[in-house]
């Protein structure tokens, strides 16, 4: 080997060890600014898969400020090779691939005999409207299609940033729609037995579908007969309830990344994140009115004995709020949609994690739905933390609190 290409393979070895240095210095900053609860379940699995997690959020940050890729597809790119395995197909169960309207879809049939029509549950998967995808909840539709004799269609919607709002809405309400239209003749389903259902933004979009079909005057296909919400995320005007406060670093959502994936889902202006983070971007005018509907007071009082404190009235910036304003209709945040519109919404099931940023609104959101008379089913994970449904059935990363998770959704999807 000559000098040069010594010299070339030594460079080469010292870039490396400086990139590896750089990531894991980035990686040890991520974490000390995390906080695992005691009172969290497997908190130690807790802190390994935090660390995995920051640590593709890091590289990703690095080549996309390389210009190498998006920050977005590296984080895709990992969770599919490395977090998402599809395994054989059981015995019970028949899976295919087909698009309604163009939409992707997956769909879950059990081949047990049915009397009569079966049951349809239609779910959107989460991952902050950027991440995701059919394959990532395959193990959960799977799991309820078989142990509810329910048919599962898992819809692909599209993705920010490639696609903003409404999107993603759109794409749930045409498959929803096209399934509700072939349900019987193509797939032995009772179309009035059809649920619409998802986890945290997948959850957010299935409510605010309901909202939407809800407004519809002249709507000709059967409504859906309930909407499944798993730690839905549901407003975005207040990121300081107690459940911001109390669980703000707590993997595998933090308090600044919910207000980073609504932006995303908006416009992709992430410099408006901490406008957002203290409120600035709600008008004077509408903070008494999304105060009656997010008041801290109308949580039980076990959700404030972990502390809380009362948030400073924000500064109206008017900049913000019309660059975001979308962000604060129903269609985004359903738990703002006036009383008239909620109270056409179908009976609900409500799931929500006691370590999560997102707790306080679905409880809030159960009861502005109670306060009107609707039916609400609500389960509560008193050691759960957000994002347990991606960890259902995955081998070393499994959760077994994940497994009560999807077991409830099971018990619920039965009595339909």
């Amino acid at each position: 080997m000559d000098i040069s290409s010594a010299i070339l393979i030594i460079g080469f070895a010292a870039l490396v060890a400086a990139f590896l240095l750089l990531v894991i210095g980035l990686v040890y900053s991520e974490l000390m600014n995390s906080d695992i609860p005691c009172g969290v379940a497997n908190s130690g699995k807790l802190h390994m898969v935090h660390g995995l997690f920051v640590g593709t959020a890091v590289v990703g940050r690095i080549l996309h400020r390389l210009g190498i890729c998006h920050q977005v597809s590296f984080a895709r790119w990992f969770v599919a090779c490395f977090l998402t395995r599809l395994k054989q197909v059981p015995a019970g169960l028949r899976v295919k691939d087909m698009k309604f309207l163009e939409v992707p879809v997956r769909i879950y049939e059990p081949t047990s005999v049915c009397e009569g029509l079966r049951r349809g549950l239609m779910y959107f998967h989460g991952g902050g409207w950027i991440l995701g995808s059919i394959d990532s909840v395959d193990e959960v539709c799977r799991h309820i299609a078989i142990e509810s004799d329910t048919t599962v269609i898992s819809v692909g919607y599209r993705l920010a940033p490639e696609h903003r709002y409404p999107a993603q809405l759109d794409d749930c309400e045409k498959a929803t729609n096209h399934f509700l239209s072939v349900a019987e003749t193509e797939f032995g389903v009772d179309s009035h037995r059809v649920a619409v259902g998802g986890d945290s933004t997948g959850a957010n979009l299935a409510a605010a579908l309901c909202q939407r079909l809800a407004w519809s005057e002249d709507r000709h296909l059967p409504f859906p007969c309930a909407q499944v919400l798993i730690y839905p995320a549901l407003q975005m005007a207040d990121f300081n309830l107690p459940s911001y406060q109390q669980n703000h670093a707590v993997p595998i959502l933090f308090r600044g990344r919910m207000a980073f994936y609504f932006l995303q889902y908006l416009n992709g202006d992430v410099s408006l994140c901490q406008e957002v983070l203290e409120g600035n971007h709600v008008p004077t005018e509408l903070r008494p009115r999304y105060e009656a509907w997010l008041s801290p007071s109308s949580l039980p009082p076990e959700c404030l004995a972990r502390g809380f404190y009362k948030h400073p009235t924000p500064e109206y910036d008017a900049e913000a709020y019309h660059a975001i304003k979308a962000g604060l209709e129903p269609e985004v945040s359903p738990l703002l949609a006036d009383d008239a519109l909620i109270q056409k919404t179908p009976q609900t099931f409500i799931l929500t994690c006691e370590y999560d940023v997102l707790r306080d609104d679905g409880i809030l959101y159960r009861k502005r739905l109670l306060d009107l008379g609707k039916d609400v089913t609500w389960q509560h994970v008193i050691d759960g933390f957000h994002g347990m449904i991606n960890f259902f059935n995955q081998g070393w990363l499994t959760f077994p609190s994940a497994v009560q998770v999807v077991d409830s959704v099971v018990h619920y999807i039965k009595t339909l």
